[in-house]
């Protein structure tokens, strides 16, 4: 029992330290997502094209691999030092390590291009004849996109949405292939220390119950918004 209550409470640990990569990622990719939308889909190619590119790679290599190379390449290339938290606050300073930061940054870019993808299909998911509509009873196209478009593009990218951020609660698993002190690291340090593989299938207990949570949150907005069906 006492060896149970120890896992436990390193488990616990782990799944904090990826809890704040999941949150962190989600404030930032969720914005820096909707730019990267609104520059795919710009009428400047100056623009468009570049971030197109951009997108492609995201989301077409893979997410270690570009935890490897945002962690390795700059002090490889001589580019900067990943910087080193110094609050005097211990437990705030061992979270948010070097390795924590670059793995955020991975996970912020490559995050922000799946969004994009999704905030894209779902603005261009709407017909031109509600903004026409709109124009003519007189309202902005600003007025017309806050007033009359967002929420049925919310309606819209719900589901793939809900499905990408679930999907980032497992992908922060990956954070321990640079040593990031996560769910998974901790549950590997006691099968490699004492020969225990059960503590990794505690830890699938871990993602399993927030993702029931994540799965009944994601279930009540869709239900919030069924107004919006034909």
């Amino acid at each position: 029992m006492e060896l149970f209550l120890e896992v436990c409470s390193k488990l616990a640990d782990g799944f904090i330290t990826a809890f704040f990569l999941f949150a962190l990622t989600l404030i930032f990719a969720l914005p820096l997502g909707l730019l990267m939308a609104f520059c795919t889909m710009s009428k400047f190619s100056a623009v468009r094209i570049p971030m197109k590119l951009i997108v492609w790679i995201l989301r077409g290599t893979p997410l270690m691999l570009q935890i490897f190379a945002i962690f390795y390449l700059p002090g490889l290339l001589n580019l900067f030092v990943w910087p080193q938290m110094n609050t005097g606050w211990a437990w705030f300073d061992t979270t948010f390590t070097t390795r924590f930061i670059a793995a955020l940054v991975a996970f912020v870019i490559n995050y922000a291009a799946y969004f994009s993808e999704i905030y894209r299909g779902g603005i261009e998911s709407i017909s031109k004849g509600q903004y026409e509509a709109g124009q003519v009873l007189g309202l902005t196209k600003r007025e017309v996109f806050f007033k009359v478009v967002l929420l049925q593009v919310v309606k819209r990218i719900i589901p793939p949405m809900s499905n990408e951020i679930i999907t980032l609660i497992k992908d922060t698993s990956l954070a321990n292939t640079i040593a990031v002190y996560e769910l998974i690291y901790e549950a590997k340090e006691f099968m490699v220390v004492k020969g225990l593989i059960w503590p990794l299938f505690v830890a699938g207990g871990f993602y399993l119950i927030f993702v029931g949570i994540l799965t009944i949150v994601f279930g009540k907005i869709e239900k919030k918004l069924d107004y919006f069906k034909a």
